[in-house]
């Protein structure tokens, strides 16, 4: 499993920085990544579906939002 800390990070970067990270990991891999930007509530699930992602898991304690991604076969996402 990886791991992303995206904690006090604006929009865009934590899906920017999942982004990039996804994109270095294999088919099936997990990643985790920790947020505290509300808006990664909406950008993380979209950007999911966009690049072909699962969204596994997506949980709020605190202002700290936690998601977990299982990645895609993002080869094929331009």
């Amino acid at each position: 499993t990886h791991f992303l800390d995206t904690a006090h990070l604006l929009c865009p970067l934590p899906v920017l920085k999942a982004r990039k990270t996804l994109s270095s990991m294999q088919t099936g891999e997990e990643l985790t990544v920790i947020a505290t930007d509300p808006m990664a509530q909406i950008d993380i699930p979209h950007m999911c579906q966009e690049d072909g992602h699962s969204l596994v898991s997506q949980t709020a304690h605190a202002d700290v939002l936690t998601f977990v991604i299982r990645c895609g076969d993002h080869k094929n996402v331009e």
